[in-house]
């Protein structure tokens, strides 16, 4: 792999690993710290601008083989979300199939998701958790790769898990955005999307609206770093209560990278 995508650098720590990730897009690519780097984390004292009557909805593409860590993950920290956005009615979470009809994952549950691509309300977060094809014959569904990209590009906010990247580098999703990957998959992604800008040894990335997670049990780490961006980290101290996920993160923790911590942070609708 060439050694510009895998360069290594070791991590600034506190409040200076805040302000470089926060610098990095304006000044180029950043090399991204290795295991023991300083977790980062959105500023507390603001939320994004969120609709006051309604919840937002977080739809979740399933698809035959998808995994289920990358699915359950983030879909039961947005769902106890509903419990605890002190007067918002936090997020809606619901899964899509491409017709609608039932899929098997991985490990063999069956689901049946609740609604198909054709009446699927409209999705302010969509969530692509990785599946068996993600990598190859699901990048060939060409229905569903559109889908993908039209439903994406009106997203509020896209969340892939794990191989789910490969699915949103397909639809065009990722152009111009830093990423990441499954870390055993780092170089199948950079030969197959060489343009884009893959980050390593990150436990996710935040790139704009572009939310990309290594997946496995680090997909909890972007589902509650999301809602804390959200709805602010009280919000997410009691989801990860509920949940038994310590948060904010150990600072000892595998660390994201955040291209630009103030992304349309605005002050919270009263």
């Amino acid at each position: 792999m060439p050694s510009t995508i895998l360069r290594r650098l070791a991590p600034p720590t506190g409040l200076a690993a805040f302000l470089v990730a926060g610098c990095a897009a304006a000044h180029g690519p950043a090399a991204v710290g290795p295991e023991g780097g300083a977790a980062v984390r959105p500023p507390t004292h603001a939320a994004l601008e969120l609709p006051a009557d309604r919840p937002l909805r977080a739809g979740f593409l399933v698809v035959d083989g998808v995994y289920n860590t990358e699915l359950v993950a983030p879909y039961d920290v947005l769902q106890h979300t509903a419990h605890h956005a002190q007067g918002h009615p936090g997020i809606e979470v619901f899964t899509v199939s491409p017709d609608g009809g039932p899929v098997t994952t991985a490990e063999g549950l069956r689901i049946q998701p609740h609604h198909g691509f054709a009446d699927a309300p409209p999705i302010d977060v969509l969530v692509v958790p990785s599946a068996e094809g993600s990598r190859d014959r699901d990048l060939e569904n060409a229905e569903m790769i559109a889908w993908v990209r039209r439903t994406g590009e009106s997203a509020r906010f896209v969340v892939s898990l794990c191989w789910g990247a490969f699915v949103l580098a397909e639809a065009g999703l990722l152009d111009g955005h830093a990423c990441t990957t499954f870390p055993g998959d780092y170089e199948r992604f950079a030969q197959a999307f060489p343009r884009l800008d893959l980050r390593v040894n990150v436990s996710f990335v935040h790139d704009g609206k572009v939310l990309t997670s290594e997946g496995g049990a680090r997909s909890y780490g972007v589902a509650m770093y999301l809602v804390d961006l959200l709805f602010g980290e009280e919000v997410a101290r009691k989801v990860g209560s509920g949940l038994l996920i310590p948060w904010p993160p150990d600072p000892r923790s595998r660390p994201p990278f955040v291209s630009d911590p103030t992304y349309k942070l605005r002050a919270h609708p009263r």
